[in-house]
């Protein structure tokens, strides 16, 4: 009676009555359906639990569930991820005041990234590739701005989790916190202004897939010249669109 009184009161206020485990099922569908990909971004609680039909509090009860289970992973400030956490973790906010701007920024990404390239050529799995693969795929199909900076973000982070090592992927992270932030999104957006989004679906993909190439082959100084390349183009893009 407790139980059937409980809901007959929820009903009458316009509460959802949903129970965590059926909360759990629901969301586990919506990710398989529309976030299959690891490393993809999930929807904030809010639209998740609208989606779902349920409260927020139902809803935090399945993605804990899911988080145990390994198919999701959740950052405080930066938003719940589809996979596992990766081995990794950011640098601690406050140490990004040493990001002055984005030529700050480009610099330390070509000091770094490429590195983190060609470790991943001498440690990448079937699995690895595979998801490098479909990364390139999702930056081929992005439709906007938003879509192709997604893309390009979910690939780089997938070319330093196949590196294998936490201390730089932890070092990328910080970067991508960077990225986020206010000074390198306006150039940014004035540089996706200026080449557009079919350059982004052509060439940078064109130059993910060089990368991924080389990773394949196993050719660590292939992947580095190829990182390299691809960071010295989005670094002319965006002084040209200045």
């Amino acid at each position: 009676m407790p139980l059937l009184r409980g809901i007959a009161i929820g009903l009458q206020i316009g509460l959802p009555t949903m129970d965590s485990l059926e909360a759990y099922r629901r969301l586990y569908a919506l990710i398989e359906t529309e976030i299959p990909h690891r490393g993809d971004r999930l929807p904030a609680e809010r639209a998740l639990a609208r989606r779902i039909g349920c409260s927020r509090e139902t809803l935090r009860a399945a993605l804990s569930r899911l988080e145990a289970e390994g198919s999701i992973w959740r950052h405080v400030g930066q938003g719940t991820f589809r996979g596992p956490r990766p081995a990794g973790v950011p640098l601690r906010e406050t140490l990004l005041v040493a990001v002055t701007g984005p030529a700050d920024l480009m610099e330390a990404r070509l000091l770094i990234e490429p590195t983190v390239a060609g470790a991943a050529a001498a440690k990448a799995r079937q699995s690895d590739l595979r998801h490098l693969r479909r990364r390139i795929e999702a930056g081929r199909r992005a439709r906007d701005f938003a879509a192709c900076e997604a893309a390009d973000s979910a690939f780089h982070r997938a070319v330093a989790e196949t590196a294998g090592n936490p201390v730089l992927l932890g070092v990328l992270g910080y970067l991508a916190d960077a990225r986020r932030r206010a000074p390198w999104q306006h150039e940014w957006d004035r540089t996706y202004r200026r080449i557009g989004v079919e350059e982004f679906r052509k060439r940078h993909s064109d130059q993910h897939a060089a990368i991924v190439a080389a990773i394949e082959e196993g050719d660590s100084a292939m992947a580095e010249r190829e990182m390299r390349v691809h960071l010295e183009t989005i670094r002319a893009a965006m002084a040209a669109a200045g």
